[in-house]
């Protein structure tokens, strides 16, 4: 894809001076649901992938408990490099600001171009603040669909690093079995209308 090519040499933020690389979508070419995350992570960075580390995995479980083939999902995020702050020698995620999701929205409206998803999927408070408005509210608004110029259903949901962060087991069964219902939602209005 030319465009992942024109990112990977993007200056139009300061994020690209400590990441590793630059972090595009991926996923079949036609895909009917794009889901959306915030940016990549640490294992993303590493690997040039997008939800290739712990969220993602959940979230490939998820999709698949809900019946959603991979065929049919483009996984990609609003911001294409990894913000973060030393911790020790971890690297700790730090929430992009505006001006870089700003910065960033060039490369998210072209994939949007060029997939031309039926769905899209904001993953999360900064995704659903970038594409659906700066008013969304990820758990009042959950599974909400909203009428967007971008494609014929955009709706939102939690990300799923947020269920690996819930405080035990029994509130992380509960907030993944909502993500999975959530999905299983979408996935009826979306691929079995």
């Amino acid at each position: 894809m030319q465009a992942r090519r024109r990112a990977e040499s993007c200056r139009r933020c300061g994020l690209w001076r400590h990441a590793t690389q630059t972090v595009f979508g991926e996923g079949a070419a036609r895909a009917r649901i794009m889901l959306v995350g915030e940016q990549p992570g640490d294992a993303e960075d590493r690997e040039g992938r997008p939800f290739v580390g712990p969220a993602g995995r959940l979230l490939r479980e998820a999709l698949g408990e809900a019946g959603i083939d991979p065929s049919d999902v483009y996984l990609t995020n609003v911001v294409k490099h990894f913000k973060w702050e030393p911790r020790g020698k971890r690297r700790i995620h730090k929430r992009p600001n505006h001006e870089e999701t700003d910065a960033c929205r060039v490369w998210l409206d072209e994939e949007i171009r060029l997939i031309k998803p039926r769905a899209i999927v904001a993953l999360g408070a900064t995704a659903a603040k970038a594409l659906i408005s700066p008013a969304a509210k990820v758990m009042t608004d959950r599974g909400k669909f909203f009428p967007s110029p971008l494609a014929a259903f955009v709706t939102l949901t939690v990300h799923p690093s947020s269920i690996l962060r819930a405080p035990d087991s029994a509130a992380r069964s509960a907030a993944r079995a909502q993500f999975v219902a959530d999905l299983r939602h979408i996935a009826a209005r979306v691929l079995h209308p």
